[in-house]
């Protein structure tokens, strides 16, 4: 009895250990691009300030900072933004390093499009809010500058709000994006199907739109612009899923078909 217990806690510890180095190995990744991104924060932070440099007139842009340590801890939150998104292709592949070895040959074949889809769609979505959505929604808030009631308006942004700000934006838009692999993964497993989805239309737009309300900042044209791209996501994915279950309901027909006495075959042909 004592034997079953040691030979069962093995292979249990050695998986543990393997957990234990694949995260070193992605908190060293982790440290290292931080370091190279805090000597370049200046940097970065002047790519990531592109959007309001665009939105004011030209010259005429400021940012501020009213607290003496504000700036030195803006640099710090974007080296590890940026040192996250630098080491991302390290981590999920130490992830995957773990994971893989339980999966079967066809469970490696169904998840590893899943896994190359999540990075690209998150750009697709970080890009939209980069290039699209914040210079659009920087230029309206910035429209309510002027002389209100003989009092002159102007916006004075502060460096750790913008940041936070540009922060929401990206991870907002990038994490959205991802729905189309969150929907296939359920549809995959068994959990969802299309036409349960396809039912649930309308409720889903409405989750769409209160994600979008709650993602994004209180304004109007920020929240459309994610949850349009959202809406067409959502249609995509149910005609992606339309494809996937057709060919998977041709997969079980086949192999019924070949469980089957050569006889009691049934012909595959149109």
């Amino acid at each position: 009895m004592i034997s079953d217990i040691d030979e069962t806690q093995a292979p249990l510890l050695d998986h543990l250990l393997e957990l234990r180095t694949r995260l070193l190995r992605c908190v060293y990744a982790l440290v290292a691009t931080f370091a190279v991104c805090f000597y370049f924060a200046d940097d970065i932070f002047a790519i990531l300030a592109q959007p309001l440099v665009h939105a004011f007139p030209p010259g005429q842009g400021k940012l501020i900072y009213t607290k003496l340590y504000e700036a030195f801890f803006v640099e710090l939150k974007v080296s590890m933004f940026a040192a996250f998104f630098v080491s991302f292709p390290v981590i999920a592949n130490q992830l995957w390093a773990f994971v893989a070895p339980g999966l079967y040959a066809r469970e490696k074949r169904a998840f590893l499009p899943f896994l190359l889809a999540t990075p690209i769609l998150f750009t697709a979505g970080a890009s939209l809010a980069y290039f699209i959505v914040m210079p659009t929604a920087f230029k309206w808030f910035l429209g309510f500058e002027g002389n209100k009631g003989g009092l002159q308006l102007e916006a004075l942004p502060g460096t750790g709000d913008y940041l936070s700000l540009v922060m929401q934006f990206i991870l907002a838009f990038g994490i959205s994006f991802l729905l189309p692999v969150l929907l296939m993964l359920l549809n995959r497993a068994g959990i969802v199907s299309r036409d349960q989805l396809v039912k649930a239309r309308r409720y889903a737009i409405v989750v769409i739109f209160a994600v979008a309300t709650v993602a994004t900042p209180p304004d109007v044209v920020s929240q459309l612009m994610l949850a349009i791209p959202l809406l067409f996501l959502f249609e995509g994915t149910l005609i992606l899923m339309r494809f996937t279950e057709r060919a998977d309901a041709r997969r079980r027909a086949e192999e019924e078909a070949e469980m089957l006495p050569e006889g009691e075959r049934p012909s595959l042909l149109p």
